[in-house]
């Protein structure tokens, strides 16, 4: 029967996996071999995909890919040749030449294994960990001064194998074979040890030597499981060291063992011994090579066995290198060999491999470890069934995304004031302290005006990145997805393109990077072309700024308000490419999902400031050097060509007040002929009939660069603005105040909530960030998809505007 007509109370046996090549190599080596035990933990709300339990973890399938499984409900035995066994041989590992002292530590694991989290603690690194698959899609390496040594650590990306199945897997074994490290630092999950452990025996195949870190041993231990690890460590032949690397705990044990491992020169290092059959084809396909030491495609002192392994498997880019390597003839014969293997099995020869390894996996945990048999409903459970309920589930989602953005408006303006409050203070105290002239200028107008207008809204950042990172750290995230998957396959999106497109609420950037997940070239295309609907974190002070001055009565339902607006142009978008451009194939769902965990307080306020001191460093270099051009361009020229003798009327009127508005006139004409005025002028036809003037348009222009720097121009745009009450120190008030100095309408309130939200509709939808254009160039491989993702958003938003005033002003006349 179909692993899809599986009834929930039933559990069944794989008995066979069919479908595409890449879907079958892959969904079998997350476990999914004959013999394997499986069942149905729950539907998503919408009845697909499905989520089922397997080798003690648990992963999504649509009903389509659940289709292509069989299974059986009574005994079954994998087939009796599926076994093998652990063998060692002498380390033969090249020498990097590097100082004494010094160890090159590369951290392999599973998504969700604490890899990172492991990293980040060892180094005192700051990279975030997600509980879902695909956080880390590049290496990062760290350098940590331990017990007398240099620790050079490489954090690579998290992944189920190093076939080539993705280009985290590529990238991976890459490294490995052409780096070549000291050591490799194998990261575990002890509670989803059966999975982990075939990552682990694909490293003993490339004879390294091994360090393994049996993490989140203490959750292990928590639920009554027991593992005896010595032994286990007996069995491969390499050390284990247990830690929780969320605790801290076995850190110092794991770099003791490091060093004794590294410091052994005559080591005997672990080979998975394949049975009789696979071992002859190994020999014959050795043979064939005829080379001891291979280098192909900057592969360096490949073993001919590894050679060997990788073309019996078929892998896929180790075979297209090899062919130009080796000639078609030793690839023939080479085929011939497969042949006869797969023949002697009646399958697919991957699959012959993978099933051995798992087949040797169950033997070496045999008689170790020992599972909890009482498993009560524990209260994540429960909380995860209320997540992902086919009732509750879409309306919790939704709750907690206005949660969000309401206590990003709310929360955050008590801080937002304390800052505002200091900075206008700081401006009083150097503009008291200073005489007037260009420095004292471009402090108070320039700096803490264009800084100091951004700056502000740190607070509101702090608060989303925190939300966000909850999603993350708990694995929302993941049942986000899985309740998703189905409203994204309609409306042409891959299931796992929702990840980076809620990413892309933090920052476009690691959002667009984050699509390397995907596995078909079309989907991570799309899903690259629309994410730049879903609003940064950049164009959060825009919001905040015009919702706090113009919406002041519903601040969070506006603002979640432009949020849904963008993601629901993401959608119609999808749905108008996937017809126009990309006639995509049908790519599998398969998914972990990772245990529900909660985070500790430390870990998500750490991965909140990290992302918070991003933004500073924003104010402190782009922001900063722009509002400092923008100031120059409005500074300069200072002579200009009046309307009035406004000198000669100052010197005749004592009235203080008659005086100020003299000169407020007198300085806005100034500013209108400087060059950021004229540059201004020039841009304003095009930009009228959106209800915007010059002003807007100056800010929209730089805004190409950051959004932030809108706000930052508008902070110094509106300083010197005539018809301002100075009596207030905040923009907002600058805005509602703001009148039109120029055309049919001059004099008029340049701003109202119709002019907000048709300029926060623009700032939305234009022309992405620079550094999101340079994301897409590099992702995409191409210039005309970042061509074309600087061109159709900014048409569009000039449409939608346009609309959104024109129909809105006959409304509301």
């Amino acid at each position: 029967m179909k692993l899809s007509a599986l009834a929930k109370d039933q559990q069944g046996i794989i008995s066979n996996v069919s479908g595409d090549p890449s879907f079958k190599k892959r969904i079998e080596e997350m476990g999914f071999v004959q013999g394997q035990k499986i069942n149905i933990v729950k539907h998503a709300p919408l009845q697909d995909p499905i989520e089922y339990h397997i080798m003690g973890y648990n992963v999504s399938l649509r009903k389509y890919e659940a289709d292509l499984i069989e299974i059986v409900t009574t005994d079954f035995s994998a087939n009796p040749l599926m076994k093998g066994g652990v063998t060692t041989h002498p380390y033969q590992g090249q020498s990097n030449n590097h100082k004494p002292k010094e160890i090159h530590v590369a951290l392999v694991g599973n998504p969700n294994a604490g890899k990172t989290t492991l990293f980040n603690y060892a180094s005192g690194a700051k990279e975030h960990v997600g509980n879902y698959s695909g956080v880390t899609v590049d290496s990062k390496t760290a350098t940590l001064k331990k017990f007398g040594y240099t620790f050079y650590i490489t954090d690579l990306p998290g992944t189920y194998s190093l076939s080539a199945n993705s280009p985290e897997e590529v990238y991976a074994r890459q490294h490995i074979l052409e780096s070549n490290p000291d050591l490799v630092l194998n990261i575990t999950d002890a509670t989803n040890l059966e999975r982990n452990l075939y990552l682990t025996t694909q490293l003993m195949d490339m004879g390294l030597k091994i360090v393994m870190a049996l993490n989140m041993f203490d959750e292990l231990t928590a639920s009554g499981a027991k593992l005896d690890h010595v032994e286990l460590s007996k069995r491969v032949s390499f050390p284990i060291v247990p830690t929780a690397s969320s605790k801290g705990e076995g850190i110092d044990a794991l770099f003791q063992q490091i060093i004794t491992s590294y410091e052994e020169s005559n080591i005997d290092v672990p080979s998975i011994n394949y049975n009789t059959i696979i071992e002859q084809g190994i020999s014959a396909v050795q043979n064939k090579i005829g080379e001891k030491d291979i280098s192909i495609n900057g592969y360096k002192h490949l073993s001919s066995r590894f050679a060997a392994l990788k073309l019996i498997e078929k892998d896929e880019e180790f075979s297209k290198h090899a062919a130009s390597h080796f000639g078609e003839s030793v690839l023939k014969g080479i085929e011939d060999e497969v042949g006869v293997l797969e023949k002697q099995f009646n399958n697919n020869s991957a699959s012959v491999v993978t099933g051995v390894r798992y087949g040797i996996i169950h033997d070496l945990l045999e008689g170790l470890l020992k599972v909890s048999i009482k498993q009560p409903t524990s209260g994540k459970n429960k909380i995860d069934d209320i997540l992902t309920h086919r009732i509750w589930g879409f309306p919790v989602f939704l709750g907690f995304m206005w949660l969000m953005f309401q206590a990003t408006f709310e929360l955050g303006q008590y801080p937002m004031d304390w800052i505002e409050i200091g900075m206008g203070m700081l401006g009083d105290f150097i503009g008291g302290a200073m005489a007037d002239g260009p420095l004292k200028g471009l402090l108070v107008d320039g700096v803490i005006g264009g800084v100091g207008g951004v700056i502000v809204f740190l607070p509101n950042i702090l608060i989303l990145f925190l939300f966000i990172s909850l999603m993350e750290d708990t694995g929302y995230m993941a049942r986000a997805v899985f309740i998703m998957d189905k409203l994204m396959h309609r409306i042409g999106l891959h299931g796992k393109s929702f990840i980076p497109l809620v990413m892309g609420f933090g920052c476009n950037v690691p959002a667009i990077m984050a699509t390397r997940t995907l596995g078909n070239k079309n989907d991570r295309l799309l899903t690259m072309l629309i994410n730049p609907f879903m609003s940064c974190s950049a164009r959060l002070p825009v919001y905040i700024l015009l919702i706090g001055a113009f919406f002041p009565s519903n601040p969070g339902t506006m603002l979640f308000a432009m949020y849904f607006i963008g993601v629901a142009l993401a959608i119609l978008l999808a749905m108008l490419f996937k017809k126009l451009l990309f006639n995509t194939t049908y790519t599998p769902f398969v998914m972990e999902l990772p245990p529900f965990r909660v985070p500790t307080l430390k870990t998500s306020l750490k991965h909140m400031w990290n992302k918070g001191s991003q933004y500073l460093k924003k104010m402190g270099g782009v922001i900063l050097v722009a509002s400092i051009i923008i100031w120059a361009l409005g500074y300069y020229p200072r002579e200009a060509n009046y309307t009035q003798d406004y000198d000669a009327q100052i010197s005749q009127v004592q009235d203080t007040e008659t005086v100020e508005l003299l000169e407020f006139q007198k300085e806005g004409e100034r500013f209108e002929q400087s060059y950021i005025g004229r540059l201004g002028q020039f841009i304003e036809p095009v930009i009228q009939p959106l209800g915007f003037d010059w002003k807007m348009g100056v800010s929209l222009v730089t805004g190409f660069a950051a959004k932030e720097i809108v706000v930052s121009t508008m902070g110094v745009l509106y300083q010197a603005d005539p018809s301002a009450d100075e009596t207030s120190a905040t923009l907002m008030h600058k805005l509602r105040d703001h009148r039109l100095t120029r055309g049919p309408q001059k004099g008029e309130i340049a701003y109202t909530p119709l002019v907000a939200f048709s300029f926060m509709l623009f700032v939305l939808i234009y022309f992405p960030c620079v550094s999101t254009i340079a994301a897409i160039n590099s992702e995409s491989g191409s210039k005309k998809w970042a061509i074309f993702a600087m061109i159709y958003p900014t048409v569009l938003a000039w449409i939608l505007s346009f609309l959104v005033f024109q129909i809105g002003s006959l409304w509301m006349a």
